[in-house]
């Protein structure tokens, strides 16, 4: 169970790095279904045969999907936060996509709190600084500053 704590107590956990994500498997079809839901359908992502031709050697994820898993992956360690109505997707600073993720390769996320700020009564402001690993890999996949307006009753 993940440990309580209130929204006042945020600050403390600044410059913290938490424990990381458990490890997903970025699968062909998942890739598709990405593909399929932005219309993105360039080869390097979904035709193997073509892709294998590539620098990469198969296909790889797109940079977006990998993306779009963080806030999943970062709500398996998070810290439960006392009264939290809901967490908001408040956008991102600084993406930068190292190195591309092949399908079939696990990847887990990194955060570590960069500041807390109080915007209103009950709204905090979160930016984490998070890092996409890829199983086996020295480079990560990417690294970003993600932002969370945290909702509190």
């Amino acid at each position: 169970m993940a440990e309580t704590i209130k929204a006042t107590e945020l600050a403390s956990l600044i410059g913290v790095e938490q424990e990381p994500s458990s490890w997903l498997e970025i699968t062909q079809q998942r890739v598709n279904e990405f593909a399929d839901a932005t219309n993105d359908h360039q080869f390097i992502h979904v035709d193997p045969e073509k892709a294998a031709k590539t620098p990469f050697r198969g296909p790889i994820a797109h940079g977006f999907l990998t993306l779009s898993l963080v806030p999943g992956l970062l709500a398996e360690t998070a810290k439960e936060i006392e009264g939290l109505a809901m967490g908001i997707n408040y956008g991102s600073d600084k993406v930068r996509f190292l190195q591309a993720v092949p399908v079939g390769s696990r990847i887990r996320a990194h955060q570590k709190l960069l500041e807390v700020t109080e915007k209103g009564r009950g709204q905090w402001l979160s930016k984490a600084l998070v890092t996409v690993e890829i199983e086996g890999q020295d480079k990560p996949a990417l690294i970003a500053e993600f932002l969370a307006m945290l909702i509190v009753r």
